[in-house]
């Protein structure tokens, strides 16, 4: 049986890093923290069961596994990059292009596009998925969603709020958080070892994922508590699907940018409701 994949974010993560031999200068070159950076090598570095770099005081040195490793990675990542240069033909006229995660196409636009869609009927939306800088910078988007820091997100973004980070669950889900499955989001700086120190001490997580997304769905299914962005679980929320888990919320140190960069109405528009 062939061997899964692992996440494609871990392994463009490994090879900025590889390239740079920093994981401060890969953090700056794909709009994640440092902290995030290293977390998912290590996770890919788990996943793999070797170690792909050496880490000293003054920055990284690649292993042999590292070595080997870097081209079989690098290759690929390019060819994706090329096999979408010159894809985007479309004219813009009555066209709105929107680029953000598939977590928040999945968690925040596709609640309010009915809405949009009544008000704009004769708009076409297209939502491109976007995780890394160069996917924005490729998209020429009327709309762009990032998840990161604000220098990240740029000057003329917009921080969405509230930007803390809650624990939900499934409704048919009882109990204390302690005695129930933890579900946690690998790469993000702040996670139930946060919680731990600064709500409750809890055990550690059992189930990993790498998206707010996911782990909010795997919560949707009873899998057990996310700690999930609160802005993203308030459809979530309002329609039943989760419910509150623990009234604490703790800080988060990366968040949601929103930035209109088109003059259209219906731009505008689109942002006024992802607000909301």
């Amino acid at each position: 049986m062939t061997k899964s994949l692992p996440p494609l974010g871990w392994l463009r993560s490994f090879e900025a890093a590889a390239r740079h031999l920093s994981f401060t200068m890969a953090a700056e070159e794909i709009g994640l923290t440092q902290s995030a950076i290293s977390q998912q090598v290590k996770s890919l570095e788990m996943r793999l069961g070797v170690q792909l770099f050496v880490r000293h005081a003054r920055g990284l040195a690649l292993t042999d596994a590292g070595r080997r490793l870097l081209p079989e990675v690098g290759a690929p990542l390019q060819a994706l990059a090329n096999a979408m240069v010159g894809m985007d033909t479309r004219p813009s006229r009555h066209l709105l292009t929107v680029a953000a995660s598939i977590s928040v196409a999945h968690w925040i636009i596709a609640p309010r596009l009915p809405g949009f869609r009544a008000r704009f009927p004769d708009v076409e939306v297209r939502i491109l998925s976007a995780i890394w800088p160069d996917d924005f910078h490729t998209a020429r988007a009327d709309v762009e969603i990032r998840f990161g820091s604000g220098q990240q997100a740029g000057p003329e973004a917009q921080a969405i709020r509230p930007n803390r980070l809650v624990a939900v669950k499934a409704p048919t889900l009882h109990g204390p958080i302690s005695d129930l499955p933890r579900i946690e989001t690998v790469g993000t700086s702040s996670g139930w070892q946060a919680w731990s120190r600064q709500v409750e001490p809890l055990p550690g997580p059992s189930i990993y994922t790498d998206t707010y997304g996911m782990a909010l769905h795997l919560a949707v299914h009873g899998n057990g508590v996310a700690l999930v962005n609160e802005w993203m679980t308030r459809d979530a929320i309002r329609t039943g699907l989760v419910d509150r888990a623990h009234p604490a919320s703790i800080p988060s140190q990366e968040g949601y940018y929103l930035s209109v960069t088109s003059d259209k109405p219906e731009a505008d528009a689109f942002r006024a409701l992802i607000r909301r």
